[in-house]
C-alpha cells in the first residue's frame, strides 16, 4: 500500500499548484512590478534623482575632459521580507485515505487528495497576495508597512513631496458641484511631466473613486454639456472616452479584493487616492532565497523543494513520529520602485 510520503511530494504540488487557474491570472501588480530573482536578502537599486538630461559642458581643445560627479543618482539598499507559513498532513487526513484505498478505486482517493492540495494552493495564493498588498501600498503612498505575526517592516522609498497631494474641502471629489477633477489630473500630469520630462498615461483608482467622477458636473460637462446640471450619472465607458480624448489620460480601475488576517475584505488600492502612472514597467518585484531554497534543495534532508511563480519556495517535509508530512510555503520577497520620481500620488478625498 503507498504511503502517505509518496502521496505528498513538493514537486508533484507544485505542478498541482502551477496548473489551477487563479495562480495563472496576474494580478495588475505582477504586470507593473515584474517577478525578478536573485541571490540572499538584500536588494539594491539605483534611484534616479530627476528624468530630465543635463546639459553637456563646453570644452576647449587640446583640454582634458571635466569629470561630473553622479549626484542625480542614489543607491537604495534595504532588506527584504521573509515571509513563511505551514500546513500538516497528519494522521488523521491518512486514516481517510486508507478507507479509500479499501476501496481499491482511485476515483474516490483523488478527491482527497486534489482537496488537501488545494488547501496548500490557498498557502501559495496568500504569498501571492502579500506582494500585492505591497505593491499597491507602494503606488498608493510610497511606503510599505507590514505588520503581522509578531513583526513590524517598514519601508519609505523616499517619494518626493512635490509629487503628492491632498486635495481638501471643496476641492474633494465628494463635491460633486465644485471640484474640478480635470484640473487636478492635468495639474498632476503637469508636475511630474515638468519635473522627469515623461507624462503619466495611467492613473489607477479603484471603482469608489471612479463613481466620483461619474456624478461630477465639470466631468458632466466634457461628456455632454446638456447634461451638466441634469441629475442623472453618466457611464463608465463615457468617461473614461472623454477624458482619455482630453487629456490622454487611461484611467484604470482596479477592483480587485483580499482577506486580511481578521478575516476582513480590503481593497488592494485604497479608496479616495490616484496614482498617476507613467507607461511601461514601474520596477520589479524581486525574490531572494529563502532558507529552504539555499539549504534543502540538496537531496540529502527528508525535504523536498521545488520553487514555483521565480521565488516561492514549496517544501515538503516528513516526520516519522508522529506519522505526518509538514508543507511548507516561503518567500522573501519586496518591490523596488526606479520610476518613483515619474509618478503622482493624489488624495481625492483627504
Amino acid at each position: 500500500m503507498p504511503s502517505i510520503f509518496d502521496y505528498f511530494k513538493a514537486k508533484e504540488i507544485g505542478a498541482y499548484v502551477s496548473t489551477k487557474t487563479e495562480n495563472s491570472i496576474p494580478y495588475l501588480g505582477e504586470q507593473l512590478f515584474p517577478a525578478k530573482k536573485q541571490l540572499g536578502l538584500d536588494l539594491s537599486w539605483i534611484k534616479g534623482a530627476n528624468g530630465l538630461p543635463v546639459q553637456l559642458k563646453n570644452a576647449a581643445f587640446d583640454t582634458k575632459a571635466t569629470l561630473r560627479d553622479r549626484k542625480g543618482f542614489s543607491k537604495v539598499e534595504t532588506e527584504m521580507p521573509f515571509f513563511r507559513e505551514a500546513m500538516r498532513i497528519g494522521e488523521k487526513d491518512r486514516q481517510e485515505l486508507n478507507k479509500v484505498l479499501a476501496a481499491n478505486n482511485t476515483d474516490y482517493v483523488l478527491p482527497i487528495i486534489n482537496n488537501i492540495y488545494d488547501d496548500i494552493t490557498r498557502l501559495v495564493e496568500s504569498s501571492r497576495v502579500s506582494a500585492e498588498i505591497m505593491r499597491m501600498q507602494l503606488l498608493s503612498s510610497g511606503e510599505i508597512s507590514i505588520v503581522n505575526n509578531g513583526l513590524k517592516y517598514t519601508y519609505d522609498y523616499k517619494l518626493p513631496a512635490e509629487l503628492t497631494e491632498t486635495l481638501l474641502t471643496t476641492a474633494k471629489w465628494t463635491d460633486f458641484d465644485n471640484s474640478t477633477p480635470l484640473e487636478d489630473m492635468k495639474n498632476a500630469m503637469d508636475t511630474v511631466e515638468t519635473s522627469s520630462g515623461e507624462r503619466p498615461v495611467n492613473a489607477l483608482m479603484t471603482r469608489g473613486t471612479f463613481n466620483y467622477l461619474l456624478q461630477n458636473a465639470q466631468v458632466k460637462t466634457l461628456v455632454a454639456p446638456a447634461l451638466a446640471a441634469a441629475k442623472v450619472l453618466l457611464t463608465e465607458p463615457q468617461v473614461k472616452q472623454a477624458i482619455e480624448n482630453y487629456l490622454g489620460l487611461n484611467l484604470v480601475v482596479y477592483t480587485k479584493k483580499f482577506k486580511n488576517l481578521e478575516g476582513v475584505s480590503e481593497n488592494y488600492f485604497p479608496d479616495d487616492v490616484v496614482s498617476y502612472l507613467p507607461s511601461g514597467n514601474l520596477g520589479n518585484t524581486y525574490f531572494g532565497t529563502t532558507p529552504e531554497e539555499s539549504d534543502l534543495m540538496s537531496g540529502a534532508t527528508k525535504a523536498e523543494v521545488q520553487i514555483i511563480n521565480t521565488g516561492i519556495a514549496l517544501t515538503t517535509i516528513k516526520e516519522e513520529h508522529p506519522v505526518n508530512v509538514n508543507t511548507v510555503v516561503s518567500g522573501i520577497f519586496l518591490p523596488s520602485f526606479e520610476t518613483i520620481e515619474n509618478v503622482f500620488i493624489q488624495k481625492v478625498n483627504g
